[in-house]
């Protein structure tokens, strides 16, 4: 075997890795795909027999270039990396059912979560607390100190996690509440929906300006039935300023997300925000006591 054939094929080895790693880090699964093949680039421009570990070699490639996409995406929005560069052979293009499906195995609402995070302090909580790096080998990488990755990872997992403004037990109601509103929307029930809501419950949107047809505001459970029924298929439980509520974020890119107001087990108010400025003030965090078991598990989507 020559030695351009063994790169390919050891790049390969490494490549569902480096693909997961690359989709957490970006949240995209194109622009994780042109991460991984512009480390691939990288690596044909060294002598291969001077890396010594080949999988942590990678990994400090991909994070770096990971990180110069997210600095890159704070100041503008571009398009992705150039598909018809010169790369290993790949098997199919994107397929928008492979992201959906990636998306909900990793979980909207982390997604979302780590999309309102410092690009050195994803790639901290994404490399330590996902991937098990070590903060040692994390710190070149981000070129920080130790105590400083430790201090990234450590923002990043309170913003993460969250911190409810209730009590444990309100919590866990509403989020039981939360969950069964969606499951009787998504199912079409709306008898469900009646025994959710308050009698006066109040529905609210934002927006001014809305689709043919849609509702700014209803009022009483009836209204608010059949305004929810049938619909919230794209929306995921996410904790909202401390509190239960819903978010819709294809691909992980926040649309809107509804707040709900409950008040002796029934819903009593729902608002939706989709104002992008307003949307950048809201305090997300993932609403999921198996947090890590999820998205260590969620790995294998990638292989």
């Amino acid at each position: 075997m020559n030695e351009h054939n063994w790169l390919v094929e050891r790049f390969e080895t490494e490549r569902p890795q480096l693909m997961a790693m690359a989709y957490r880090m970006l949240g995209s699964l194109a622009e994780a795909e042109d991460a991984v093949q512009e480390s691939w680039l990288h690596l044909c421009r060294v002598q291969s027999d001077s890396i010594k570990n080949m999988g942590a070699w990678l990994t400090t490639t991909l994070t770096r270039i990971c990180l110069d996409m997210l600095r890159s995406r704070q100041s503008r929005r571009e398009e992705p990396l150039g598909a018809d560069e010169i790369q290993p052979h790949r098997e199919h293009e994107i397929d928008p059912e492979q992201e959906v499906e990636l998306a909900d195995a990793v979980g909207i609402a982390l997604l979302v979560v780590l999309d309102t995070l410092s690009p050195a302090e994803r790639l901290a909580f994404v490399l330590h607390d996902i991937f098990a790096v070590p903060f040692d080998e994390i710190a070149p990488m981000l070129e920080r100190s130790e105590t400083a990755v430790r201090q990234l990872a450590s923002r990043a997992r309170r913003r993460v996690r969250g911190a409810s403004t209730t009590s444990e037990t309100d919590l866990t109601r509403s989020r039981e509440m939360v969950t069964a509103f969606l499951a009787a929307s998504r199912a079409g029930d709306f008898e469900t929906l009646l025994t959710l809501l308050d009698p006066d419950v109040l529905f609210q949107h934002d927006r001014t300006q809305l689709p043919t047809g849609a509702l700014q505001e209803a009022h009483g459970a009836i209204a608010v039935a059949r305004t929810f029924v049938g619909k919230t298929q794209g929306a995921w439980p996410i904790l909202v300023n401390g509190s239960a509520g819903i978010v819709i974020a294809p691909h992980g890119q926040m649309l809107l997300v509804a707040t709900f107001t409950i008040t002796n087990d029934k819903i009593t108010a729902i608002n939706t925000i989709t104002d992008p400025a307003h949307l950048s003030q809201l305090d997300l965090a993932v609403l999921d006591d198996g947090l890590q078991a999820r998205i260590s598990s969620s790995q294998s989507k990638m292989r």
